[in-house]
């Protein structure tokens, strides 16, 4: 696993229909698995798979179903050597892919999604990212209310970290996740990546997650954004936006990001890292 000295790539594979970004495109197994091998080759040093779309709106599969589309695809990483995370909500097919040889258990519910992750997390002793969540994205046009956006995340992210340690979970075992584009409008995702030096100086490692989100597509071709009511930049236009936006958020400490095209993001970062001390 990266070291928190250095900011990692994640790179995703969606093994789902209906993703907002790539769906369909790596539902087949061996797609996937060559997918994640691809990322590796780029550079990405994990590799996230995930059966459930969280976009607005999207149907949730059976847990029969997510198990069936992630624990192939991650075993076979796995038996390649590859760091694995699985991308789930639900405990039961988080076991089932520690079993298979993930490292680390994605969950965009933190915890909140099912009573049995933390529990079962604390028996495995496997990594754990717990990010910002406010319920399912039922609505794509649903806001919720903050009156410090960096704040509550903190505060919620620091509630939520209690609570797993009380069920068992190690410390050390925890990764935060501040959920942008989760229960967050464009102006708050803006304000949390400024303030995301705060959600580091929690303490613990933070996985930053903005690639090809909803309000990356709102840039204008001038500085600003674009007004209301715009129309979208694709989310496969949005890579370069998704690169500034985590080199932004390796400066501020991250400990990894998560994209879906690992160059783009790849090649600014070592502009970043080239340039520390150069000259000096």
């Amino acid at each position: 696993m990266p070291g928190a000295a250095h900011t990692a790539i994640m790179g995703v594979v969606n093994v789902t229909p209906d993703s907002f970004s790539d769906g369909g495109r790596w539902l087949d197994a061996d797609a996937a698995v060559a997918r994640g091998q691809e990322l590796v080759a780029q550079g990405a040093e994990l590799v996230d798979v995930g059966g459930e779309s969280t976009r607005p709106g999207s149907t949730r599969p059976t847990e029969q179903e997510e198990l069936d589309r992630v624990l192939p695809v991650v075993s076979a990483l796995a038996q390649r050597g590859y760091a694995v995370s699985v991308d789930t909500m639900r405990a039961g097919v988080a076991e089932a892919a520690v079993e298979a040889g993930a490292a680390l258990v994605n969950d965009v519910s933190g915890g909140l999604g099912d009573a049995r992750m933390g529990p079962m997390i604390a028996a495995t002793g496997a990594r754990y990212v717990v990010m910002h969540w406010r319920g399912l994205l039922t609505d794509a046009t649903a806001t919720h209310h903050y009156d410090d956006v960096v704040a509550e995340v903190c505060s919620e992210l620091s509630a939520r970290v209690d609570a797993l340690l009380h069920q068992g979970v190690a410390t050390e075992q925890l990764v935060l996740d501040p959920g942008f584009g989760f229960s967050k409008d464009a102006d708050h995702n803006w304000s949390l990546l400024a303030g995301l030096d705060r959600v580091v100086a929690l303490g613990l490692p933070v996985l930053v997650g903005t690639s090809r989100k909803r309000f990356l597509g709102r840039l204008s071709s001038r500085p600003g954004v674009a007004p209301p009511g715009a129309e979208l930049t694709p989310p496969e236009q949005r890579d370069a936006a998704t690169a500034a936006t985590s080199l932004l958020a390796a400066q501020a400490g991250a400990w990894a990001v998560r994209v879906h095209e690992v160059p783009p993001t790849r090649d600014a970062l070592a502009v970043w890292q080239l340039t520390q001390g150069a000259g000096r």
